[in-house]
């Protein structure tokens, strides 16, 4: 057992008591109102949460606290000796328990815990659904993510940080995409944002795209999606047009079905923008907020109407935002544009990722439908 000092609060003053230390308790000086025989048990309830439950007794005591080892503050005081914490990271741990006696002094004892967190998963039958016809529209294309792999016919990867000539995305972006980041199972595409080094980056993800492969001017175009949660987490489902590689972007125009700044109080809102050139870079959009939960509760469905006229956004078939493309500095939005779907990490507009980002953050896709008006 040990002894060690105890400081005792009166207004701003401390009064500080010599630490005593022995290896065996029976040779120990104990003081009359000593704590001993200090016991601590720790269970993570339940696994993968990331709760723990911490348990302390010692004779003679009148308070606990419970820290991290070597913190100055405690997380919790009481008189019970016993703690719930939930740590937010995963990873390897020290706790302190303080046993404090009537002299003033008190004894403590460190334990290790190793902390897992699993994500309950959402079932990709919960959520929001779209039918897989509309009068007036023909489906034109579509890919239900079946099968156990990417179907190279309709998606290729971009790879790297952007460097050198777009280094971060042109966002100040943190990630570095990688193919591995994303796969196919049960019917749902996953694009997963990872806390992992590559290159000169701290993040992976994956960012894919129909370019070359698949493109579409107007139509009724639906995505259904989980949506991943975390500051600095930033999640798109968005289209570029056919020609950025002549004309350049914003040139080429820019449509964002969604997207979604992650961070507390800002998961249950997506954004829909159009961004063109105007003599300079323009952008115009809206957003919509759902009535209660997030968008990583259940699935649910982004889509975009767009004609010769308008381009209307909508969540669960409810509809936020329409911006007219009738202008003549609009013509960009008036060609065929591709998909492209991925999760940044950080970033200009949602910040960076902090002490309460848990990772990995996953976005799922339950599929991806292009409606035409019937001829």
């Amino acid at each position: 057992m040990q002894v060690f000092p105890i400081i005792k609060h009166f207004g701003f003053f401390l009064l500080i008591f010599t630490a005593l230390a022995c290896d065996d308790d029976n040779d120990n000086i104990l003081r009359e109102g000593d704590p001993y025989n200090l016991e601590v048990d720790v269970q993570v309830e339940p696994p993968g949460s990331g709760q723990v439950i911490v348990t302390a007794s010692a004779e003679n005591a009148v308070e606990y606290d419970l820290r991290m080892e070597d913190d100055a503050e405690p997380l919790y005081t009481n008189t019970s000796g016993i703690f719930e914490h939930t740590f937010l990271q995963p990873g390897s741990y020290a706790l302190e328990v303080r046993a404090y006696g009537a002299s003033d002094r008190y004894v403590r004892r460190v334990v290790g815990v190793s902390i897992t967190i699993e994500e309950e998963e959402v079932p990709v039958d919960q959520g929001y659904v779209t039918p897989m016809a509309y009068d007036g529209y023909d489906l034109v294309w579509h890919d239900e993510f079946e099968g156990n792999s990417i179907d190279p016919d309709n998606w290729v990867f971009e790879i790297g940080d952007g460097c050198p000539d777009l280094c971060g995305w042109g966002n100040n972006e943190s990630q570095h995409y990688l193919e591995e980041n994303a796969w196919v199972s049960d019917g749902v595409l996953t694009i997963e944002a990872r806390q992992e080094s590559a290159g000169i980056r701290d993040y992976t993800s994956a960012r894919m795209k129909t370019q070359g492969k698949q493109s579409f001017q107007y139509g009724r175009i639906d995505i259904r999606a989980l949506l991943p949660r975390g500051q600095g987490i930033w999640p798109a489902l968005w289209m570029l047009g056919n020609d950025i590689e002549t004309v350049g972007w914003p040139r080429c125009g820019e449509i964002d079905i969604m997207e979604m700044i992650g961070g507390s109080g800002r998961e249950n809102q997506v954004h829909g923008t159009l961004h063109w050139d105007n003599n300079g870079h323009v952008h115009a959009g809206g957003s919509y907020t759902l009535p209660s939960g997030t968008f990583g509760d259940e699935y649910h469905v982004f889509s975009i109407i767009w004609d010769e006229t308008s381009i209307r956004w909508f969540v669960n078939d409810i509809q936020y935002h329409e911006l007219l493309i009738t202008p003549a500095h609009m013509t960009e939005f008036h060609q065929e544009f591709f998909f492209i779907f991925n999760v940044a990490v950080g970033g200009i507009w949602p910040g960076y990722p902090d002490e309460t980002t848990v990772f990995p953050q996953q976005m799922r896709v339950d599929y991806v439908r292009v409606f035409q008006e019937s001829k």
